[in-house]
């Protein structure tokens, strides 16, 4: 990987639309409103934004800081700053974590989805969803599903799709995936807010996203809302810490971060304006889970005025999301591979990419010919949120609910407690005291024993 001092982002603005691309994703437009409804709507929405402000932006403003000082791939930049701090250069596993752990993972199963949102595309488009009932919304889904074939080849188009951006380089790919896809998204999904306030239930839709009751707050919804705001920011998955290692030092990191945190939940909440009007308006259950957009919104788009086109927007930009998060996804990856065991960037992608795909094939037959295969039943565990345990949701879990938040206390550990103040306050650029005393005690303090508490709960 070629220094921060070779390969920048362009300026400010192309540095935005890529983080914000990567925060904006399958996790704001699929996962939050499934979430929203699944945990309550509001009381959820409201622990989830929290979240986003006290811990993830915290988190975010820290790696991106690494990542820039260090000026290499996450595990290079997280090994550097260790050495600048004297500490021990093993901190390396946090960057390898986030990597491997939180990226490739879940790209993995990001991937095997996003090939079903592009397929969904082709369905819309030719009016499939007309007229259609829930029966004929439940057998489409499920023979999709049904088909691993079908699935793998979504699958494999969506990777490949990812690898190409991914391998023609920061400008070159990433920098022109951004700048054309973000405008054309932030479009979509307002058009589609416009249409939701004229042809769904929006008062009914405002009541269930901003009325909160927070008797419905237990552990399990908190613990949701923290991998939400992880999952939707993109942190501790490697990518913040590689995109900035990209990052001129004339940028304002932190402002720069709560830019991001600030657009990233804002389009949480858009698409839920946009989505949960439709469910009001044609009787549609807010807790259909994951199936919300594969099962229900089809039955809306397709009695609706002009649902076609609609209906074709609407897959359109969950694509269009998907894309510009997977290429953040791949890219710590890539940029490990090209500065430790000097493969050229095509290569690189293909490789880390392959892998991916591989790991993913495990999400493919977890629909169909291994729906029934419980890898943990021989420990007693048959379900998991309720769930069957097969392997996509073993990926899921794993990756949501334990890597992303262990990999969220280990950099607030790391930041707060092993790299010197001095290191951090000269990058960020900020005085004594101030913004940058309110950061450092979030992530030295609280951070850290929030987190440890919700890591907790997870394995009582």
């Amino acid at each position: 990987m070629a220094g921060a001092s070779e390969v920048q982002w362009s300026s400010r603005m192309a540095f935005i639309l890529a983080a914000v691309g990567s925060a904006i994703g399958l996790g704001n437009i699929w996962r939050f409103p499934y979430l929203a409804g699944e945990n309550g709507g509001a009381a959820f929405i409201a622990l989830y934004v929290f979240f986003v402000f006290a811990i993830g932006l915290p988190v975010l403003i820290a790696e991106l800081t690494i990542g820039r000082r260090g000026g290499k791939s996450p595990i290079g930049s997280v090994v550097a700053v260790a050495k600048e701090s004297n500490v021990s250069e093993r901190w390396g596993w946090v960057g390898a974590l986030g990597t491997f752990g939180g990226g490739l993972g879940l790209l993995s199963f990001y991937t095997v989805i996003a090939g079903w949102v592009m397929a969904y595309i082709i369905k819309a488009a030719s009016g499939m969803f007309t007229n259609i009932d829930a029966a004929a919304t439940s057998e489409m889904m499920n023979a999709y599903e049904a088909s691993a074939g079908t699935m793998t080849t979504w699958h494999l188009i969506f990777t490949a799709l990812t690898v190409f951006i991914v391998a023609k380089g920061i400008k070159g790919g990433l920098e022109k995936a951004v700048t054309y896809l973000m405008p054309v998204l932030f479009v979509i999904v307002i058009a589609l807010v416009f249409y939701a306030m004229a042809a769904g239930d929006f008062a009914a839709a405002v009541e269930f996203l901003f009325t909160p009751d927070f008797s419905k707050i237990d552990g399990a919804v908190t613990l949701n809302a923290l991998g939400q705001a992880f999952f939707s920011l993109s942190v501790t998955v490697g990518t913040m810490l590689a995109y900035g290692a990209y990052l001129p030092k004339d940028i304002s990191i932190h402002r720069s971060a709560t830019i991001i945190a600030a657009a990233d939940t804002g389009v949480a909440l858009i698409a839920g304006l946009a989505i949960f009007p439709f469910v009001f308006a044609y009787g549609l259950a807010p807790d259909s889970g994951p199936s919300l957009i594969f099962q229900t919104l089809p039955i809306a788009f397709g009695q609706m005025p002009g649902g076609t086109i609609i209906g074709t927007l609407f897959f359109t930009l969950l694509t269009i999301a998907a894309v510009t998060s997977s290429i953040s996804l791949l890219e710590p990856a890539v940029s490990f591979l090209e500065e430790r065991l000097n493969m050229n960037r095509w290569r690189a992608s293909i490789f880390a990419g392959g892998a991916a795909f591989i790991v993913g094939m495990l999400t493919v037959f977890s629909s169909n010919d291994w729906k029934d295969v419980l890898p943990l039943a021989f420990m007693g565990i048959e379900t998991i949120d309720g769930s069957p345990a097969h392997w996509a949701k073993i990926i899921d879990f794993t990756v949501s609910n334990i890597v992303m938040p262990v990999g969220g206390l280990l950099i607030a550990v790391y930041v707060g407690w092993f790299v010197k103040r001095d290191v951090m306050k000269d990058e960020l650029g900020l005085p004594e005291g101030g913004i940058f005393e309110i950061w450092h005690v979030l992530i030295k303090f609280f951070c850290p024993a929030a987190l440890i508490i919700v890591l907790l709960y997870t394995f009582m």
